[in-house]
């Protein structure tokens, strides 16, 4: 009889199974990562610079409810992932019918939150000046597409879940591939400006949807529900509740320390710092794709073998991803140290956003050699179920330390210090994740065979 494939993350070598996990989630994340730069080139070259800075306002808004689904999706998947391994299929399927219903609810109810508070929320982000019209056309258009993305950030993480990161990988692609096509269009040839930007955005969510749709219609998922999985089941919900709030606390953490940055380096330099840190956050999610891969490659393979309490593999799996990360992580360093300059060039010709970039740049990647332990770490406990710790480790980089710093360092290094808190605020924070991961594995999965 041929297993699911969900049964492979539990047999399979690791070094093997990781690579198979991560190799079509850092592509996805790649391609998604290059829409994103593309996209943001594209509107730099047809649009401005200023259409940059209304774009990266708005993300922080659109982020964070498309987040309910990513927080859903995560939360429930680590619970899928563990039923699965403890041969416990009926929990993986109520689980994901309270995904659905989850995911639902939540993202229109803020959707139409974000749309009736809209002259607010675009200021308080840092819509000010000539920003604020260019951000308000993309903004509502968006939130449109929002609640789509949501279902298709929470079907993603239970694709993955199953055991079928290829599939997820597709699902990945397709929207990535069909904003740039429709970019084209829309600005280029239609030349529809932000609206234009906006709607490619939004017809690639609801492609993105259509293929997720189909794959659990199809017979590529074992996760088959009826109507009854629907209906809420409290504990059910409180799992996913207790282990998706670190996922939305991670982005909504994102979304504050956006509306934060924008507004103290509008304070200190106008629409050209805004520019240099919209430039930055593209630059972000491309350039650490495979530490992200490997990273939600990891989540799955560690929640199935800590179910089926098979702990030599957990900490086989735990070793091997930080190994690999780090390694990954340094060669992004070296790159992102030589090449700003270019990388720069590519998106604007302004003179002052180029003048700036470059240092903003290497100071906000100066600690990415580091990085991976900390987002391994914190993964970690939230694939294993552990909600607290993996909450607090989530926190520790942004709000714990960031923030704060962001305030402090400026006082005596003006617009510098903002830029140097990137780095020092991801050491501290790799400093607190290694403590808490190292007891875990010394605790739990010290004392195995």
């Amino acid at each position: 009889m041929k297993k699911n494939a969900s049964e492979n993350l539990g047999t399979e070598p690791i070094s093997q199974l990781l690579i198979k996990q991560a190799v079509p989630a850092s592509i996805g994340i790649l391609v998604m990562s290059l829409n994103i730069l593309v996209d943001t080139i594209f509107v730099g070259n047809w649009i401005g610079s200023t259409a940059i800075a209304a774009i990266n306002v708005v993300l922080p808004v659109s982020f964070f409810i498309a987040a309910l689904g990513m927080a859903i999706g995560v939360g429930g998947s680590s619970i899928i992932s563990r039923a699965l391994g403890a041969g416990n299929k009926s929990k993986a399927l109520k689980t994901f019918g309270n995904q659905l219903t989850l995911t639902f609810l939540l993202t229109i109810t803020f959707a139409v939150f974000g749309l009736y508070f809209v002259d607010t929320l675009i200021p308080a982000f840092g819509g000010k000046g000539n920003i604020f019209d260019p951000a308000k056309i993309y903004y509502e258009i968006i939130l449109y597409g929002v609640p789509i993305l949501g279902f298709v950030m929470m079907g993603n993480n239970v694709i993955r879940a199953e055991g079928k990161p290829k599939f997820a990988m597709y699902a990945m692609l397709i929207p990535s591939i069909g904003n740039l096509v429709l970019d084209y269009i829309f600005i280029n040839v239609l030349d529809l400006g932000m609206a234009g930007a906006a709607w490619a955005t939004t017809g690639s969510y609801i492609a993105s949807f259509l293929f997720i749709l189909w794959y659990f219609l199809s017979k590529n998922s074992e996760l088959k529900i009826n109507g009854s999985h629907f209906k809420f089941e409290k504990t059910i919900v409180s799992e996913i509740g207790s282990l998706g709030f670190v996922t939305l606390a991670r982005q909504a953490a994102v979304s504050v320390t956006f509306l934060l940055v924008n507004n103290a380096l509008f304070n200190y330099g106008g629409e050209t710092s805004v520019t240099a840190y919209a430039i930055v956050g593209r630059m972000s999610m491309f350039a650490l794709f495979p530490v992200f891969g490997i990273t939600q490659g990891f989540i799955p393979i560690a929640g199935y073998n800590h179910g089926a309490q098979q702990y030599d593999r957990v900490k086989a799996v735990i070793f091997t991803a930080i190994k690999y990360a780090t390694l990954l992580g340094t060669l992004v360093f070296i790159g992102l140290m030589i090449f700003p300059e270019i990388i720069t060039r590519s998106f604007t010709q302004d003179a002052a956003v180029i003048r700036e970039t470059p240092t903003a740049m290497r100071w906000a990647f100066s600690a990415v050699p580091v990085l991976a332990l900390q987002l391994i770490g914190a993964a970690y406990f939230q694939a294993i179920g552990k909600a607290l710790p993996a909450l607090l480790l989530t926190l520790t980089r942004q709000i714990i330390f960031f923030i704060p710093l962001m305030y402090i360092l400026p006082k005596f290094y003006g617009e510098l210090g903002i830029w140097m808190s990137f780095p020092i605020a991801d050491v501290l924070a790799t400093i607190v994740t290694a403590y808490f991961l190292y007891r875990e594995v010394k605790l739990k999965l010290g004392n195995t065979n």
